[in-house]
């Protein structure tokens, strides 16, 4: 899919100009040939577009837009949401360094996650955050008892998981009761009530999180429906919520999808709470970068055998996993459109496993040794899920803006990868140990 800026949301900025595939003002073949692959390149337009579609949705009520890190960690790319007013949802101490060093403000972080360790939950503290999501019973007594540590109050809400089918991968559903996240809806009011009676933790509000990659609105409704009486008995016991965070999960286009856009969204979303004096938070993630960014490949070898033709890669499973994780589909382009005969293919790279692969018997224009592909869609749970599995050194990111590009991130390389290695001093000897 090719973008222009009277597409609305679902546009981007990558398109076809004189057959030559461009981000912006910037051919993609000549940034690959200088930058070199693989390599993630994100559209700054389309970021700055997608962000200031969905905030602009909700205006008119009080909210925050907090950015979810996981799907796309880049200083750079948190700093510009930071520029726009936005906040940001993260998972992990590293992302609230991130955040931080980022300039993103410690009042529009929301700590999420089922696994915050002691040391992440006081480093939170110390940065006197907007709230933690709490997960669990146990969280909630421990950042307590971190909080009395540090003669504080910790601002907390209560992820409340609430047995809604997003009809979505089961690796990314969170919303049922089969899922690990939040405490489950028919047991929030007594946790709410025991998280009132702690010295040192103050409640504020209520989160929900069902999924990610929805591409229909029904389920959201149905969620909020259920959170709507939650707040009403607990306002009935007393406890009044300032904020509710509605999570994210609103789905984007890879191949054939029709996902609401965000004004449809927040139509739905406010009809539902017509009377209700809350603060919402939205914790938009791959809605927002995943079609704003692609990742480069240049092809090595192509393959033929008596049951399959392939296009080997230079880029794998290491540094877009979804295909291999999830099954996920992501277009793939040619930098430079030919009058080639279409042929299928399997587009694969170099790690040593069957499940290495970008796509599976798709119909492509045959390619040539040195030719460049595009992996489209591929901004969210790219770069942030990539790994130096087979001991491959990580992409570059860069950044396009109009028709200059930024590398926001360099390319690492083998030195990178033993940095943090060393070798004992009863190896480092010629002789070894019996």
């Amino acid at each position: 899919m090719t973008g222009s800026a009277d597409r609305g949301f679902l546009m981007h900025h990558f398109h076809y100009h004189n057959d030559e595939l461009y981000c912006e003002r910037v051919p993609l073949r000549e940034l690959a040939a200088r930058v070199g692959t693989p390599c993630y390149v994100y559209s700054h337009a389309t970021l700055l577009h997608h962000f200031t579609v969905f905030d602009s949705a909700f205006e008119g009520v009080p909210h925050l837009t907090c950015f979810s890190v996981k799907a796309n960690s880049n200083l750079a790319v948190l700093r510009l949401f930071g520029s726009l007013g936005g906040g940001v949802d993260i998972v992990s101490g590293g992302e609230l360094y991130r955040a931080r060093q980022a300039g993103i403000a410690p009042d529009k972080i929301v700590y999420s996650g089922v696994g915050k360790t002691l040391e992440e939950i006081d480093y939170a503290l110390r940065e006197n955050i907007l709230m933690f999501n709490i997960e669990s019973t146990q969280e909630l007594e421990a950042i307590n008892a971190r909080a009395a540590a540090f003669g504080c109050r910790a601002r907390i809400a209560l992820r409340v998981n609430p047995d809604v089918d997003p009809n979505t991968h089961p690796y990314i559903s969170t919303g049922m009761k089969k899922n690990k996240f939040g405490i489950e809806i028919d047991s929030a009011v007594k946790a709410y009530e025991r998280a009132r009676s702690l010295d040192h933790v103050e409640v504020v509000g209520v989160d929900c999180h069902i999924g990610s990659q929805l591409t229909e609105i029904s389920p959201f409704v149905d969620a909020l429906k259920r959170l709507r009486l939650l707040i009403e008995k607990l306002e009935a016991v007393g406890i009044t919520i300032q904020y509710l965070d509605l999570g994210g999960g609103l789905g984007i286009v890879y191949d054939q999808e029709a996902p609401p856009e965000p004004r449809e969204y927040a139509r739905a979303i406010l009809r539902e709470l017509k009377g209700m004096h809350c603060t919402l938070i939205f914790e938009p993630g791959r809605v927002i970068v995943g079609n704003a960014g692609v990742l480069l490949a240049r092809v090595l070898y192509t393959k033929r055998t008596q049951s399959k033709s392939f296009i080997i890669t230079d880029t794998a499973m290491n540094d877009l996993i979804r295909p291999s994780l999830y099954g996920s589909y992501h277009q793939v382009q040619p930098l430079r459109r030919q009058s080639r005969e279409s042929h299928i293919v399997d587009v694969v790279g170099p790690i040593c496993e069957s499940g290495d692969f970008i796509a599976k018997d798709r119909g492509l224009p045959m390619v040539e040794s040195g030719d460049f592909l595009a992996v489209m869609s591929a901004g969210a749970y790219g770069f942030t899920m990539s790994s130096n599995y087979n001991s491959r050194p990580r992409a570059a990111e860069v950044l396009v803006k109009d028709d200059r590009y930024f590398v926001i991130r360099r390319r690492e390389t083998w030195d990178d990868l033993i940095q943090c290695e060393t070798i004992p001093a009863f190896l480092s000897s010629d002789k070894q140990p019996a």
